[in-house]
């Protein structure tokens, strides 16, 4: 059983799962629900929406999860902050007031919802974060094995600059936000992985994974270390890969270096198979979205037994120790496994990757 110890520092808000009587019932501070039927409401919290997968992939599959499993009659009340803590932090209130009888939270700040996670719990609510992890007491937790993907990534990087590779090629970290504990363990597992391998020569926390602010960032590593003494980028995920390869062909490089990503969005797919962009771990969001609607209804109907059944892991927060989890496995696409990856899961078909322009690499790279 795998243990993660979350960041002090950086922590974010995640989803929540809560039981949930009738409209007027009264509950205990902190205690479970009552069993009840098919006739449940999951409350989503989903943290932004620069990053398209929320709202294209995961809100849709809890939707479509939660239906099938209460036979129609469940019901999932859905709210995006779009970063802002504070309107996440009200929207979470809104749910407590409306008494939905679970909550899936994935935070914008960690650190700043921790108040409303506590007044959920008071209000008998239980809160399952999602795919980022909350301080308070929060009752499970569903996420990918965060330090794995930072170390998928560097590995990727290093496979890239190949045999070749040595202390002396410089390096730019573009890392996610401070306020993602996320961002901070996929750092830590890529530093893991190129720690006396190359040479970090700029490292960058970017506020609210903005893709503009990476572009700035790499700008300024461009002018300070030289456009051809950049060996390769670790970027976090694909927003700032996007960025990224934007501020060095503006600087005018046409070799591009390796860059990492992460989230297999569309168009960093599509650069993979360019060439522009070298990898992107991928999560395969169809599992995590299901196997966390499927907590939330367990949850919510008092199946405590079928709950521990779904989550046999075991995570700490800065707040909260043995906290149950399930950590869903990753992957790193490359040109090489488009097909086997996010083709074979159903997240794209080849011609939603292969526009008219991208004809001649999509055949290089066997999409047909």
């Amino acid at each position: 059983m795998r243990r993660i110890a979350m960041s002090v520092a950086t922590t974010t808000l995640s989803a929540s799962l809560v039981g949930c009587g009738g409209l007027n019932a009264v509950r205990s501070s902190g205690d479970a629900s009552p069993a009840k039927g098919d006739d449940i409401t999951v409350g989503l919290l989903l943290p932004e929406k620069s990053n398209p997968q929320y709202e294209q992939f995961h809100y849709p599959a809890i939707k479509t999860k939660v239906a099938s499993l209460t036979h129609g009659q469940g019901r999932v009340e859905y709210a995006n902050a779009d970063a802002d803590a504070g309107e996440q932090s009200r929207q979470l209130q809104q749910m407590i007031n409306a008494q939905v009888d679970v909550i899936l939270l994935d935070p914008v700040d960690a650190h700043a919802i921790a108040s409303g996670v506590r007044k959920a719990k008071k209000a008998g609510i239980a809160v399952i974060a999602y795919d980022r992890l909350a301080e308070g007491p929060i009752d499970a937790y569903i996420t990918f094995d965060n330090e794995l993907v930072g170390e998928i990534q560097g590995r990727s990087l290093l496979e890239a600059l190949g045999e070749d590779a040595s202390i002396s090629d410089k390096i730019v970290m573009m890392n996610g936000s401070p306020t993602d504990p996320n961002a901070q363990q996929f750092k830590a597992g890529a530093l893991l992985a190129l720690d006396r391998k190359v040479t970090i020569a700029k490292s960058f926390d970017t506020v609210d994974w903005k893709p503009q602010t990476a572009e700035k960032n790499m700008t300024e590593a461009i002018n300070e270390i030289g456009r051809n003494n950049i060996k390769a980028v670790y970027a976090a995920n694909d927003g700032l890969a996007g960025g990224v390869i934007e501020a060095l062909k503006a600087a005018g490089v046409t070799d591009l270096p390796p860059v990492t990503g992460q989230d297999a969005e569309l168009s960093a797919v599509r650069r993979i198979v360019t060439g522009e962009q070298y990898m992107s771990a991928y999560k395969p969001y169809p599992q995590e979205a299901e196997h966390a609607a499927e907590m939330a209804v367990a949850k919510a109907q008092g199946k405590n037994i079928q709950f521990d059944a779904l989550t046999r892991d075991k995570v700490d927060s800065p707040t909260h120790k043995g906290i149950p989890a399930h950590l869903v496995p990753v992957v790193a696409v490359t040109k090489d496994n488009i097909t086997d990856t996010v083709i074979r899961d159903g997240m794209y078909t080849p011609s939603d990757i292969c526009m008219p322009q991208l004809a001649a690499d999509c055949t290089a790279a066997g999409l047909k």
